[in-house]
């Protein structure tokens, strides 16, 4: 009995201590007015008058400012004032230590079910696990997902296992791409690709993952690996995350990434860009990019270090896109809504790509939302556009709907010219994609896109063109290691332009390539060391090169058509990224093309060694259908490098050659839609392009600032350009007005950019030359006496200032500064007389250049409320595009008046234009 009262005596006086300090815990005010107080001084403040010590990692509060007023509160309260409108948590332990953390807080204490797993999450030796869906608004299920342990596999005898699977959303089941699945203590890790799959090897035991990506929530997951098995992951979005980080996937790829020359943009991120018409505009972003240029304002053709825009392979969902604009290049060609990632490759290509010299702009759609019926849109003042997607089988099966049309009409209507007032212009666009698991390892992918353009100028002439598209794929895992994508994918690009002017002269031009090809591509991991791809493809070109007709039964036109043009082009390659240690990473691949020109064909001979006019032709020869009349091939290689100096620095290296054997006729610097495509064959020559890179890149304060600086050197060969006075449209003697020209392009490309904070965006500075030579044949083909001239998209100065301020949740404002070098032209210097006829005599090609360009651009964009149980959610985004009021020239035109001959320049935007877009989502 007496060993008892002790005990009780004892318990007692240990629950009244405990009470005491509780008391002492909650007796903690805190009292004051803090006003656009940054974080850590508001910590400092805290900690210099209360017993509270915090605990938080710096880059996460770098730009936070607090504001709350407290009247003697607990401390619980205020931080729970402070931190509501931010993605912070926070969490209190006994020992009055405050951890603050981003997205969930720290777990003080185990859930009470924490070592029974529940039905469905149990943890077993199957080699396939998965997480719980994760309701959007629980916190308790997302934790248990990082801190439980999944047991994967059975036994492996080697001592390494394989563990692969899926990243998708949470909220819609859509596949999350670029993503990073990786070993903090191995330093190995793994990218999540286009289906969001992912697979990576490591030693039998246990591991932490980290799991992190743009818009998702950093997660970590438990696993006790015990042989080859999968592990299928959902996240959950992380709203900051969308709006801060502007691009890459994740912060250390700038440094660690093997990748050089390629930027990775993410669609919900480009909507801070202004833009002309207050419309997200893909292409207009990608031209802020350093090394991205266009010739001028109302054109989305991409020059890409120094390359012609038909040196660009632009895919949408792998298939081939060969006008990527509507409306003469005021608006580019993709709904914004149904897209989900930008990949822009300007070196280092990988071997898979092929078929053009200077980039890869590789664009990919959503799958749809996989739960739930929803849809998004927007109206502007020019367009408008809505976008529904849904599950068709939930889980298993969902569409993706998309479309855009125009009603700009009324603003020809108010322009003073009378010319314009009586001109129309519109267009529409329709994206669809569905996607379907047949089961865990198959699923398919079918993508259709139509976009058609029409405008008649002055009531007289009316153009109309038309983009069709369609990709299907199958996608087949045969294993952890190894998993393969079919793909077959149909193009069409078509023009015509119909003329009334005169009942005796109507006429109907008319063009079409069609283009359909297949490819396989596969991905095997090896081990740790060896990731390999490799596969082939095929693609059939039918080429109609341009037919006129007569319009209407009075037109005295005659019917002329060109024969059409085949080509079939093949490929294989191989690929090898190897990981030699921790520091040094190299890419070997090879790629090998087959090119051959196919009849039914007339071919005209030339005398050999002269130059190709109407007067060497020598004979005609004809090939039936399917014969070979010309044959192309060669190796492509593919090589890069990546050398980490340290954690935040590292160079890398690449070359690469590419061969492309179509090729644009223009007679507009600018890209155009009544622009020709030719097949090479043995007259014309395919294009065969090297480039050198060497690039150095740097990362600052943990990885939220990024530096890079690269130079490049490239050469090419056999690319077409034009002799003077050349006739493109309807010439059935092409190549007797083309010539095979060589070229060179250098430049260096610096770029500085901050990924988080209220503050963020990227400045850009990029110096370069694009040169051309045509020295061969006679004196007069040469182009100025053979030696280099400027091409007409050099502008040796580029820079770029996009930046983004947040000032809430809500509300946030984009400035966009752009200026380059003038472009280069060639200018009529007199005339003269021979006999009774006038001539203009012209300077040499593009001896001179037109003025600078430079422009600034302003955009506020405000945002509903983050309710979630809303029937829609919508914002607005205002916006001034060309806020100075500059008049960029966009050609430069000469007119003979009283006698004389004067210079004029032309401006597409010489005003402010402001415009208002409204969007919503539900």
């Amino acid at each position: 009995m007496k060993h008892f009262c002790s005990i009780l005596f004892f318990l007692l006086l240990s629950c009244l201590g405990f009470a005491g300090f509780a008391q002492q815990v909650t007796s903690q005010r805190i009292s004051g007015s803090f006003q656009q107080v940054p974080f850590e001084q508001f910590v400092k403040q805290i900690e210099a008058t209360t017993p509270y010590r915090f605990y938080y990692t710096p880059t996460a509060v770098d730009s936070l400012t607090i504001t709350v007023q407290a009247q003697n509160q607990p401390l619980q309260e205020v931080l729970t004032l402070a931190l509501q409108q931010t993605m912070l948590r926070f969490a209190i332990d006994e020992h009055n230590r405050v951890f603050v953390t981003t997205g969930n807080p720290v777990q003080l204490t185990l859930s009470d079910n924490f070592f029974q797993p529940e039905k469905d999450e149990a943890a077993s030796t199957d080699p396939v696990a998965s997480d719980n869906p994760l309701p959007s608004n629980s916190i308790r299920t997302a934790r248990t997902s990082a801190f439980r342990l999944y047991d994967i596999g059975t036994s492996s005898s080697t001592g390494k296992a394989t563990l692969a699977g899926r990243l998708r959303e949470v909220k819609n089941g859509e596949p999350v791409v670029g993503a990073t699945i990786y070993s903090e203590a191995l330093k190995v890790g793994a990218s999540t690709d286009q289906f969001g799959l992912y697979s990576l090897t490591l030693p039998v035991g246990r591991h932490e993952l980290t799991i992190r990506g743009i818009g998702i929530k950093n997660t970590k997951r438990q696993v006790m690996l015990r042989g080859d098995g999968k592990l299928d992951i959902e996240t959950e979005e992380d709203i900051t995350t969308l709006r801060e980080v502007v691009i890459e996937a994740e912060k250390d790829r700038n440094v660690a990434g093997l990748q050089m020359g390629v930027e990775r943009l993410d669609i919900k991120t480009m909507r801070q860009v202004p833009t002309a018409f207050g419309e997200t505009d893909v292409l207009r972003v990608v031209l802020t990019l350093p090394g991205v240029k266009s010739v001028g304002e109302g054109n989305t053709g991409l020059n890409v270090r120094g390359g012609a825009t038909d040196q660009n392979l632009i895919l949408f969902n792998d298939a081939t896109v060969y006008n990527p604009s509507h409306l003469f290049g005021f608006f580019s060609a993709f709904n914004p809504d149904v897209i989900k990632s930008v990949e822009l490759y300007k070196s280092a290509i990988p071997a898979k790509y092929g078929g053009r010299l200077s980039s890869v702009l590789d664009i990919a759609t959503r799958d749809g939302n996989k739960k739930k019926f929803s849809g998004s849109g927007g109206v502007g003042p020019l367009t408008s556009r809505l976008t529904l997607e849904g599950p068709i089988v939930k889980e298993k099966t969902s569409f993706i709907v998309g479309g855009r049309t125009s009603y700009s009409n009324w603003i020809l209507h108010l322009l003073p010219n009378e010319s314009f007032k009586q001109s129309s212009a519109s267009f529409y666009d329709v994206s669809a994609h569905v996607s379907h698991e047949i089961n865990e390892k198959n699923a398919l992918y079918l993508t259709a896109y139509l976009s058609t353009d029409k405008f008649q100028l002055a009531s007289d002439t009316a153009y109309r063109y038309r983009n069709q598209n369609a990709s299907l794929k199958w996608r087949h895992t045969f294993s952890n290691k190894l998993y393969g994508v079919l793909t077959g994918a149909m193009s069409t690009y078509e023009y015509n332009i119909t003329s009334k002017r005169d009942v005796s002269t109507a006429s109907r031009l008319t063009y079409d390539i069609k283009q359909y090809n297949v490819q396989a591509d596969f991905s095997y991991v090896l081990n740790t060391k060896h990731n390999i791809d490799f596969g082939g493809s095929s693609v059939l070109y039918h080429v109609s090169p341009g037919g006129l007709a007569p319009s209407g039964t009075e037109s005295l036109i005659t019917q002329d058509v060109l024969p059409r043009e085949q080509g079939v082009e093949s490929a294989l390659y191989v690929s090898d990224r190897i990981d030699v240690s921790p520091r040094l990473s190299v890419s070997l691949g090879l790629r090998y093309s087959l090119y051959t020109a196919l009849g039914p064909r007339e071919v005209y001979n030339y005398v050999p060694g002269l130059p190709k006019t109407l007067n060497t032709i020598t004979d005609t020869v004809s090939y039936g259908s399917g014969k070979a009349l010309a044959t192309y091939h060669g190796p492509e290689y593919r090589l890069s490098a990546r050398y980490s100096l340290t954690d935040n620095s590292s160079v890398k290296v690449s070359y690469n050659r590419t061969r492309q054997y179509i090729h644009m006729l223009s007679n507009t610097t600018a890209m155009s839609p009544t622009d020709i495509w030719k097949l090479s064959d043995s007259n014309v020559r395919p294009q065969v392009g090297d480039q050198y890179s060497v690039g150095y890149y740097h990362n600052f304060r943990a990885n939220t600032i990024e530096f890079s600086v690269e130079t490049y050197y490239k050469s090419t060969r056999d690319f077409v350009d034009y002799k003077g006075g050349a006739t493109l449209i309807l010439n059935r003697h092409i190549e007797t007005d083309i010539v095979n020209a060589v070229g060179k392009a250098y430049g260096v490309e610096v770029m500085l950019r901050k990924l988080t904070g209220k503050i963020n965006g990227w400045a850009s500075y990029t110096y370069s030359r694009s040169l051309v030579q045509v020295n061969q044949g006679t004196t007069s083909d040469m182009i100025n006496g053979g030696r280099y001239y400027p091409s007409n998209f050099d502008k040796p100065h580029d820079f770029t200032l996009i930046g983004n301020y947040r000032f809430s949740r809500r509300i946030s404002a984009s400035l966009n500064y752009t200026y380059s070098t003038g472009r280069p032209i060639t200018l009529p210097l007199a005339k003269y007389y021979v006999g009774s006829a006038t001539r203009v005599y012209y300077s040499e090609r593009n001896a001179y250049r037109v003025p600078d360009y430079y422009r600034a651009d302003l955009a506020l964009n405000l945002e509903g409320n983050h309710k979630v149980k809303k029937l829609a959610h919508s914002s607005w985004t205002f916006g001034v595009y060309n806020l100075t009021g500059r008049k960029n020239p966009y050609s430069v035109y000469f007119k003979s008046v009283g006698g004389q001959i004067r210079g004029y320049q032309l401006s597409i935007f010489g005003q402010p234009i402001p415009t208002a877009t409204y969007n919503f989502k539900f």
